[in-house]
């Protein structure tokens, strides 16, 4: 019996030293460094309370400013201008599916899923913008999804019951991407006391195409909106954070885009 169990202690050492190296082989393996992190920020956008309470916390910083905003007198109506995705919407079902195919975004696929209008509210998000209407203020979406995309953004947004989800206030890309024409549009019959967005080009064309200096420069020129007119929403998946760093050149492939992304990461 003694040595039977000596033979068994011995092949499981033997096992474990053939298989050892080849696991911490894979574990050190970097690749897919976007798609993977791409599932890995939405494992945490599906699952994590944290995310929840982010977004809760935003919300109510933004209702502390509209409860202030109506306090003072006004020249003209009051309204809110949002972004949609990821600042209300949650389009994380998209970002796994997509990744699970070995992609990050294309064109058919994304109209695909924005006409099901089946993303989900995020946390806190439709008692935020209906309690902002019920005080009389209004509510313009402005999202960089496109024409095409708008019946099922609109027919998602009312299946949701968030206010003023119409052809007026639903405001979509038509020719250029710079949300500040359609800003300017709206702040010419309304006075605009909140910008919601999980991008900083939902706040301000300071940020529009900008590099990573430049972006960082922005926030700091404007620090003192953020939490008072602008409210950013988490979004760890994607936006134009990502984008500079590859300097807004999509065609990269994924292997460029994985050695770009490594050599502007800090180790110790």
């Amino acid at each position: 019996m003694k040595t039977y169990k000596i033979a068994v202690i011995a092949l499981l050492l033997a096992s474990f030293s053939c298989k050892a190296p080849q696991q911490a082989v894979r574990q050190s393996t970097i690749g897919n460094i976007e798609l993977n992190g791409k599932l890995y920020a939405a494992v945490f956008q599906q699952r994590a309370a944290e995310y929840s309470a982010l977004c809760q916390q935003a919300y109510n910083i933004a209702q502390m400013q509209i409860d202030a905003a109506l306090k003072e007198s006004h020249a003209k109506p009051l309204a809110i201008v949002s972004d949609i995705d990821e600042t209300l919407l949650d389009n994380s079902p998209y970002a796994v599916t997509m990744a699970q195919k070995g992609q990050s975004y294309e064109q058919s696929s994304w109209l695909e899923w924005t006409s099901k209008g089946n993303a989900q509210p995020m946390f806190g998000s439709q008692k935020f913008y209906n309690d902002a209407a019920a005080k009389g203020i209004e509510v313009f979406y402005i999202t960089n999804r496109s024409v095409k995309d708008k019946p099922g953004t609109v027919a998602n947004l009312k299946k949701f019951g968030f206010p003023y989800a119409d052809e007026a206030h639903v405001i979509v890309r038509e020719t250029v991407s710079s949300k500040e024409p359609r800003r300017q549009k709206v702040a010419e019959t309304h006075d605009i006391v909140l910008l919601l967005g999980d991008n900083l080009s939902d706040f301000s064309a300071v940020f529009d195409k900008k590099d990573e200096n430049g972006r960082q420069q922005g926030v700091t020129e404007n620090a003192a909106l953020f939490g008072k007119k602008f409210i950013v929403l988490p979004n760890s998946g994607y936006g134009d954070w990502e984008s500079a760093i590859f300097d807004y050149d999509h065609k990269k492939t994924q292997r460029q885009k994985d050695s770009i992304y490594l050599s502007k990461l800090n180790g110790y």
